[in-house]
């Protein structure tokens, strides 16, 4: 799931708003917006956001419920 305020400062660290992150991905500002509500992206807008983004760890923006850093081997 998005952490949505790590995935808006890794857009404002670049200088993109959503209107360009939109247009980069080939949607609606609409459409990114309920995908940033919704906290939910596809797999390629992901590999896409990585990239443009110069995101050199997407886990804790693009899955941060589902993975945790903690060592369960203990």
């Amino acid at each position: 799931m998005l952490n949505v305020l790590e995935f808006k400062a890794a857009m404002v660290r670049k200088g993109f708003t959503q209107k360009d992150i939109a247009k980069i991905l080939g949607m609606s500002e609409k459409t990114l917006y309920e995908r940033i509500k919704n906290r939910v992206f596809g797999s390629d807008e992901i590999e896409k956001l990585i990239e443009v983004l110069e995101i050199s760890d997407p886990m804790p923006i693009f899955f941060s419920n589902t993975v945790t850093s903690k060592d369960t081997n203990k």
